[in-house]
């Protein structure tokens, strides 16, 4: 993201709330220790987030994957299934490690925050909508076979989704198998079964 000294202060604020908040826990950090973090005053992170809450939904808006993946799909696409799914794969994969800890901070604060769980399936089911479109188009183009594109589309995040938990903690269940592996072998044979 370059380096911190090009940062808004909104941006050092959620980089530092997300930091902490993944290390300690929603209730053990507060806006003092977040605005210390970032090397700025308490008074400027409520000038800018109002409360702590703010804070976190804030940066899972600004820092989640729904808008990039919603650019690749109108600009990288090329209209072949094995490469385009190769391509949404790996950008999922990127975004999602990159996005490591706001994904742990939603699994540990889910029942904690109430409405939280909304708002951190909000991309995903961004997600899904796009790609579903792009399953649709595909069939009206003659290059997916007469399926639920839907369906399809929540199989093909579901699994992906499966990969990246797999790994989230850097302790893989199945370290046999390397990611890129994973998503090659993982794309052709789902691009070979959807393939007129």
């Amino acid at each position: 993201m370059g380096s911190s000294k090009n940062l808004s202060s909104s941006d050092k604020l959620l980089l530092a709330a997300i930091d902490l908040i993944a290390e300690k826990g929603y209730k053990g950090v507060s806006t003092q220790e977040i605005a210390s973090a970032a090397g700025l005053s308490e008074k400027t992170l409520f000038r800018h987030f109002g409360s702590k809450r703010n804070l976190l939904e804030s940066a899972f808006d600004r820092f989640h994957y729904a808008e990039e993946m919603t650019k690749l799909f109108s600009e990288k696409l090329v209209w072949d299934l094995q490469t385009d799914l190769l391509l949404i794969s790996r950008t999922y994969h990127e975004m999602m490690n990159r996005n490591r800890k706001m994904i742990m901070i939603s699994i540990k604060e889910e029942g904690h925050l109430p409405g939280f769980l909304e708002r951190t399936q909000k991309h995903p089911r961004q997600l899904l909508e796009i790609l579903t479109n792009y399953f649709n188009t595909m069939y009206e183009k003659k290059k997916l076979i007469q399926t639920d594109p839907q369906l399809q589309a929540m199989l093909f995040m579901m699994m992906h989704f499966g990969a990246f938990m797999n790994n989230l903690d850097a302790n893989t269940n199945f370290s046999t198998i390397s990611l890129e592996a994973f998503i090659t072998e993982s794309v052709q044979t789902f691009a070979r079964a959807l393939t007129p």
